[in-house]
């Protein structure tokens, strides 16, 4: 069976990096990693990954067409969340929409569905909530993870998941990136949002 091809926005970031990592050792799914610099290109190619030259402020339809699937990881770490994490989305998702992708894995944040909750989020908060509708009305077939806070800790392995948890929460960035391609999957939590953080079930167990 020929393994599909997953792009990755946002591969050169901390939990993009585990997500290449994962995709890399997985028997279903390949990598592609959206880049936007020559340096990134080749740190990537010299791991055999194969990547593609892109920028989430410009035309994004080339950047799809040879993928089958999507996550969308990328964000600008507060420096530009109109243009990355709101419009870089919809940017993305409209692209995955016309490329026909069979799937769109949307890396959000616990809290898009209240943004005003958080005074000093509340920007970033209503972009991802933005880009979520946007991707819920595409049509795309998709899955929309909302982490709790994120940590550099290794792997657990294990997570609680709800469609809201109604609880605050922290979670490593590795048992996202875990989620994240857990959820490539067609039948697995298609066409839903819920919430992550640290807990007791194992990844593969708790998407069901």
């Amino acid at each position: 069976m020929d393994k599909e091809k997953v792009l990755v926005a946002g591969a050169n970031g901390t939990t993009g990096r585990m997500i290449i990592q994962l995709l890399k050792e997985s028997n279903l799914y390949t990598p592609i990693a959206m880049v936007r610099t020559k340096e990134q290109n080749n740190r990537f190619e010299k791991d055999n990954v194969a990547t593609v030259m892109a920028d989430l402020t410009a035309n994004l339809t080339e950047a799809v067409m040879d993928a089958d699937k999507v996550i969308f990881a990328a964000g600008s770490k507060g420096k530009n969340v109109i243009a990355v994490d709101q419009e870089g989305a919809k940017k993305m998702t409209d692209a995955a929409q016309l490329a026909g992708i069979k799937k769109f894995v949307m890396l959000s944040s616990m809290g898009a569905d209240n943004p005003s909750q958080s005074e000093s989020l509340k920007d970033y908060l209503k972009a991802k909530q933005n880009a979520d509708e946007h991707l819920r009305e595409s049509g795309v077939p998709y899955s929309i993870v909302r982490p709790g806070q994120l940590t550099d800790n290794g792997p657990t392995g294990k997570i609680e998941l709800k469609e809201k948890l109604n609880k605050a929460g922290k979670i490593s960035r590795a048992d996202v990136a875990k989620t994240l391609v857990e959820v490539l999957n067609d039948k697995v939590q298609n066409n839903t949002t819920f919430e992550i953080i640290a807990g007791e079930d194992e990844v593969a167990q708790a998407v069901l």
